[in-house]
């Protein structure tokens, strides 16, 4: 209850307070929100198969971020950011479907 309560006081946040975010980390926000998602649908699968651990959650959507933007950073400068944000994008969308398929498995049986 206590996740969903805080869910629902940062979507109100958010919408009052209109938050902007600085022009020099808006082409790693996309990239920071597929990890976040990325963890946030690890930490549901886990929780389906009874192996839900909150430190491991919040270790995994911390160092997912900030490793998925490392890289990100680096590739531009390195002059490659597009594509290695493209990579990044992959490579997370590929563990989020699979996340997500092992969920619908274990709940339809399928």
């Amino acid at each position: 209850m206590i996740p969903i309560l805080g869910l629902v006081v940062g979507v109100v946040a958010g919408l009052f307070l209109q938050p902007t975010v600085p022009s020099e980390l808006q082409p790693y926000l996309p990239i920071a929100i597929v990890a976040a998602l990325d963890a946030v649908v690890g930490a549901l699968r886990a929780l389906g198969e009874h192996r839900f651990d909150d430190r491991v959650f919040v270790v995994s959507f911390i160092s997912n971020v900030v490793i998925a933007s490392l890289m990100v950073f680096v590739g531009d400068q390195l002059g490659v950011g597009s594509q290695l944000s493209t990579g990044v994008v992959v490579v997370l969308g590929i563990r989020i479907f699979a996340n997500a398929a092992a969920i619908r498995r274990r709940i339809f049986h399928a």
